[in-house]
């Protein structure tokens, strides 16, 4: 079985989707005014840094990621699950038919500015440490306000949290073998921290309407399939709860996928080749 997986915030570049917008005009227009910039000129040209925005780089992303789906779809590549890192779960949902393809854009550019309006924090990503030993290292320096954000892989995990705890984090968690790197985003994503951008979000969702798709999708929030019915509690939960991404690929296996393939780069797979089978204690 095949599943194809869509990256989040993080893989916007300048040129990204360059060779995309003139073979779909007409949804990128549509993006465009739906936006009130012209998105095609923000990822070719990057004027002032915008990619580096969360209010620019979500929809961008989110764009670019469609585009690539439409191409493999126009090719007739056929899936038999769709799955998402955080934002990119919206382009899963897009793709398996749950919403359309302007109706997620448009849920995309809410959810950056609500992120974007939480900036009392920061993020870091801690490489060759298990997601199990980095909680017990923020616990034993008493940093309680700084969180595993992203369990990315079995060696790969992100923090995130107050930024003075953070540093202090940093610190604690650098050894032989761990690097530990800034992640540049403007707040503490996927934490406590961002509840209120949560709930703000979770009226807007409740806003739209959600479909039975044609093909499911694995929530990287439960790493369980994704239902229509409780989509406002999903979506709303993946901007201050964990990116569950080591147990979304573990339920994708369990349920017979053995091929992934990825849209607007290779960072997700890299990742999928970095998680076990089956966890052990350390990773658990």
């Amino acid at each position: 079985m095949h599943c194809l997986v869509f990256p989040g915030q993080g893989v916007q570049r300048k040129g990204m989707g360059e060779e995309l917008f003139d073979r779909y005009p007409e949804e990128t227009a549509a993006a465009s005014e739906l936006l009130g910039y012209p998105v095609a000129r923000l990822c070719r040209d990057d004027p002032d840094g915008r990619l580096a925005d969360t209010r620019y780089a979500q929809p961008a992303v989110f764009l670019v990621n469609a585009l690539s789906w439409m191409d493999l779809e126009r090719a007739g590549r056929r899936y038999d699950y769709f799955a998402g890192h955080s934002l990119g779960e919206f382009n899963a949902l897009v793709a398996a038919g749950v919403i359309d393809l302007m109706d997620g854009l448009a849920l995309v550019r809410r959810r950056a500015e609500l992120m974007a309006g939480i900036t009392r924090g920061a993020m870091a990503a801690v490489v060759g440490m298990s997601s199990a030993r980095v909680e017990a290292t923020l616990h034993g320096a008493g940093l309680n306000l700084v969180h595993v954000a992203n369990r990315n892989s079995d060696r790969q995990v992100t923090v995130a949290g107050d930024r003075p705890q953070l540093a202090l984090a940093v610190k604690a968690l650098r050894g032989p073998g761990v690097r530990v790197l800034p992640v540049s985003v403007s707040g503490p994503f996927h934490t406590p921290l961002m509840a209120p951008a949560g709930r703000a979000f979770a009226a807007v969702l409740r806003e739209y309407e959600f479909r039975a798709g044609h093909t499911p999708v694995m929530s990287s929030v439960t790493a369980a399939e994704f239902t229509p019915d409780q989509a406002a509690q999903l979506l709303s939960r993946q901007i201050h709860r964990p990116v569950e991404w080591v147990r979304t690929v573990r339920a994708l296996r369990a349920a017979g996928v053995d091929h992934f393939d990825e849209v607007n780069g290779t960072t997700l797979t890299a990742l999928i080749a970095q998680i076990s089978a089956q966890p052990t204690e350390e990773h658990a």
